[in-house]
């Protein structure tokens, strides 16, 4: 479960079993109502789909999710107009999209959930992910963000009967 903190928003804990961990949160908070581009990160109960990692950056994790390389062409649809929207895709030239292989190494591991994703409906929010926190837990742009020894703790404890609740 992660809970926010009702003093900083944007700041919360991710905690299940014995895993405890403080987490970054979207720059608008927690909303029920998600919307493409708003900073907020979803309230509900999300399944976990996939595993993506850069395979330059770290060992293969150990998971009970599919797990996907991430390689330099690959980003996730944000366009509402687009088919492809919410959904991963190879990037050609001149594309828009957000690259999953980044330099900041926020992607370098990350959790894909089923935020928007059956049915997927334009402008409901795209790209949310569990994925590597900045330095001092900056906001995210709607994601829930954790440390990376944290996060390769919970990729550890992940399979398909996992329930990620946000609240």
């Amino acid at each position: 479960m992660v809970v926010a903190r009702p003093a900083a928003p944007t700041h919360g804990r991710l905690q299940g079993g014995r895993m405890q961990a403080p987490v970054a949160l979207g720059r608008a908070g927690i909303r029920a109502d998600k919307r493409e581009g708003d900073g907020a990160t979803p309230r509900g109960t999300f399944r976990p789909v996939r595993v993506w990692w850069r395979p330059d950056r770290g060992a293969r994790p150990r998971t009970r999710l599919p797990v996907v390389p991430i390689t330099p062409d690959l980003a996730w649809c944000e366009d509402p107009a687009d088919r492809r929207y919410n959904t991963p895709f190879r990037l050609h030239e001149g594309e828009a999209g957000d690259r999953l292989w980044r330099a900041d190494g926020l992607y370098d591991l990350l959790v894909e959930i089923d935020h928007n994703a059956r049915p997927r409906i334009a402008g409901r929010g795209s790209a949310v992910f569990v994925h590597v926190a900045r330095p001092g837990f900056a906001p995210t742009a709607g994601c829930v963000a954790l440390a990376p020894a944290a996060l390769r703790r919970l990729v550890e404890r992940l399979g398909r009967g996992t329930r990620i609740v946000i609240r």
